[in-house]
């Protein structure tokens, strides 16, 4: 039989959402080899959200099968009030799977993802949505101009091409130095970020006197989360590899995918060191940096960590 009364019964009200949840995902299975800094990599990340956004948000982490130390951290972090949501899987369940829990899960009328390796610049979540709500029928918008394959944009050009009001530039738009910086971050060769720099152009679009380039990624996006919702459940059964699933769709159906016209996101990849090329702080020696810079000796270990990593995950 029960004793008393719940206490929650004489509660008049409860906290509400804040309108917009920031949505991180992050996986970090050991502290070693390729995720040696990824720890530091991950409070940076989360470090730029808590200084640099600049509207009401409710941050979320979804963390999905990573190490003691990271899930401490985290718990730590909620614990100390700045993280509204933890959400912890105990497996990798996959790009595809945390995907299909938290933007299905997340609170917010508006959805901002970022994977784990994203460092934020002041302006860069009011930037966002700022397009997302000036432009009509967007589907995602991604804080920083970068080339995308324009196979994934066709509708967003097609509307701004058609659309009164709307005004177009195509070319070399986006400074080349900005364009380096982000491939740099992908390992990208010079030679190879050259070529891509000539052989491809931007496209730029300004509507209602915003302007935004043409493209956007899963790797960070702000959007609706009722639009999102559409394109639940992934079903992916690789880790990695297949969430552009989500850029193919939503330019399938018509969505706008856009860009900020400014670089206010920047990916780290797997390392705190070396986010601008004259900012590099090797864990290595010079001699010993230069040497795994050196083309033929960086292309050989690439090759054997990107076989060894397909050994292991690519199954």
């Amino acid at each position: 039989m029960r004793k008393g009364q719940n206490p929650a019964k004489y509660v008049k009200e409860v906290t509400q959402p804040q309108r917009i949840t920031v949505a991180v995902l992050n996986h970090i299975p050991f502290l070693s080899g390729f995720y040696a800094e990824m720890l530091d990599v991950l409070k940076a990340c989360l470090g730029s959200i808590w200084q640099h956004s600049d509207l009401p948000y409710d941050l979320l982490v979804f963390d999905n099968g990573s190490c003691e130390e990271v899930v401490a951290y985290l718990r730590e972090k909620q614990d100390e009030g700045r993280i509204q949501y933890l959400m912890l899987s105990e497996k990798n369940m996959g790009k595809g799977g945390a995907w299909n829990m938290m933007l299905s899960g997340a609170p917010g009328e508006i959805i901002v993802y970022s994977d784990n390796d994203c460092l934020f610049s002041p302006g860069w979540l009011s930037r966002s949505v700022q397009v997302l709500e000036t432009y009509p029928n967007v589907g995602m918008v991604t804080a920083r101009p970068y080339r995308t394959n324009p196979e994934l944009y066709t509708e967003t050009l097609a509307w701004a091409r058609q659309t009164a009001g709307a005004t177009v530039e195509e070319g070399q738009l986006v400074a080349e130095q900005t364009l380096a910086e982000f491939n740099r971050s992908l390992g990208q060769s010079e030679e190879t970020i050259d070529e891509h720099y000539r052989s491809t152009r931007d496209a730029r679009v300004t509507y209602q006197g915003v302007t935004a380039y043409v493209g956007a990624s899963h790797w960070q996006f702000c959007a609706r989360k009722a639009t999102l919702t559409q394109f639940l459940p992934f079903s992916m059964d690789r880790p990695m590899g297949q969430v552009k699933q989500l850029d193919q769709r939503m330019n399938a159906a018509g969505y706008l995918r856009l860009m900020v016209s400014d670089p206010l996101a920047m990916n780290m990849s797997n390392t705190v060191s070396g986010l601008r090329l004259d900012q590099t702080k090797a864990a290595v020696g010079n001699k010993n940096k230069a040497l795994l810079e050196f083309p033929p000796v960086k292309r050989t270990l690439l090759a054997l960590y990107d076989a060894i990593f397909k050994w292991y995950y690519d199954r």
